[in-house]
């Protein structure tokens, strides 16, 4: 899938400056595209230095909340829930520990820390499966739930933006809260209906209805501030909220006689081997998201949406936002290219900019998901898995538009 989505943009580059130079006359463009290639290279790596100390720092502090115990007092508290929901996975199997690990990683927006513990996770799934090649239930509902990207720290989006120059990094944390909680929340109950899970149950009522108040209270509390209250809101709580969990894991690691600093320095090399090989990756996807803008390709395409947005009377703001939006179910290192390359474009706190930040930190790439997890492990059906997950990536992305409208509208 990568190969040829990457591939694309080379060739859909090549036939637009093409036309550009034998119709057009623009005999610039090409030096405009191999400018924008070595431009792009030089920023993948200005990334690469900063993604370096965002994934070491986060996952040091990972590393002691496992250490302290905290990991498995989350199993426990989500053990009957998982029960319920997973009914297939005994209590206390290896695959609980290792999901709730990997839902902590996504809820800190650390989507590459989280790959491999997912991995981890999907292999201890499938030593309860009797059938290989088919996809169980609990399966379908981890892979969804991890598609539909269920960030509450998304620290990930707070770097791109630090290393893009925002002055407030945090002001889109509320946006993604809000329209992550539609994706996953969508993702969940397509999976329920169609696996019958029991949303009727008294333990799947309580959770269900904590998490939504939590929402409620948090939607109540905006609509009574205005566009300006509402970005200092979300800046502030982002702060708070990242800053309380450093000094909880930290406390409570303390507290139960663990070597905080040994701690910390295993989980940060476990953060550096993870981030030095995405160097090549994002200097591939970068260059090939420069080149489709430089040879005006992309402008052509959003365009032809804006046109139509126009014929029906609409707001075309969010058209330069949904290059990250169309490629993000095939690819997340080509959506963190063209979320990127939007920020360098239009400006880091421009609508497109904020709203991508938002689309970015609400879905995740659902066939690759499938493939890296289902390949790893053998899976060859895959049943309603990717139904429900492009189901969820589209309420995330329609979700990301309302409501930045709503915040920065």
């Amino acid at each position: 899938m990568l190969n040829i989505l990457w591939l694309s943009f080379f060739l859909i580059a090549a036939v637009s400056s093409l036309a550009q130079w034998l119709l057009l006359g623009n005999s610039q463009i090409f030096g405009q595209m191999v400018t924008s290639l070595f431009d792009m290279a030089s920023l993948s790596v200005q990334i690469m230095v900063v993604l370096f100390g965002t994934l070491t720092l986060w996952l040091g502090f990972l590393r002691i909340a496992e250490h302290a115990g905290m990991v498995n007092t989350l199993a426990r508290w989500l053990g009957p829930l998982f029960a319920r929901l997973m009914p297939g996975v005994p209590r206390g199997h290896p695959a609980i520990g290792l999901i709730t690990l990997n839902f902590a990683a996504n809820g800190l927006g650390l989507d590459n820390a989280a790959t491999p513990i997912g991995l981890r996770a999907m292999r201890e799934l499938q030593t309860l499966n009797p059938d290989p090649e088919t996809a169980t239930n609990a399966q379908i509902l981890f892979l969804v739930l991890n598609a539909s990207s269920l960030t509450l720290i998304p620290v990930s989006i707070f770097m791109y933006r630090l290393q893009q120059g925002a002055p407030d990094p945090t002001l889109v944390f509320l946006p993604i809260l809000l329209a992550t909680s539609a994706s996953t929340l969508t993702g969940f109950l397509s999976v329920a209906f169609i696996q019958r899970l029991p949303l009727r149950d008294p333990v799947v009522l309580m959770w269900i209805f904590g998490i939504a108040l939590f929402l409620g209270s948090i939607m109540a509390g905006a609509l009574s501030l205005s566009a300006a209250a509402l970005a200092q809101v979300s800046s502030l709580t982002g702060n708070l909220v990242l800053f309380g969990i450093i000094v909880v894991f930290v406390a409570v690691g303390a507290w139960r006689k663990v070597d905080v600093y040994e701690a910390f320095l295993e989980g940060a090399r476990e953060g550096f081997d993870i981030a030095k090989d995405l160097l090549p990756y994002l200097v591939a996807m970068l260059c090939a998201v420069g080149v489709l803008r430089a040879s005006g390709a992309l402008d052509i395409a959003l365009d032809g949406i804006r046109w139509l947005v126009h014929v029906f009377s609409g707001d075309d703001r969010f058209v330069d936002a949904l290059p990250t939006a169309l490629v993000k179910p095939f690819s997340g290192t080509a959506a963190r290219a063209l979320l990127i390359e939007t920020m360098k474009f239009h400006g880091v706190d421009s609508f497109p900019a904020l709203l991508a930040a938002t689309v970015q930190g609400s879905t995740e790439p659902t066939f690759y998901l499938v493939a890296v997890y289902f390949g790893s492990v053998g899976v060859q059906r895959a049943r309603h898995t990717v139904g429900c997950a492009l189901l969820a990536d589209l309420a995330g992305v329609l979700a990301s538009i309302a409501i930045c409208y709503w915040f920065f509208g």
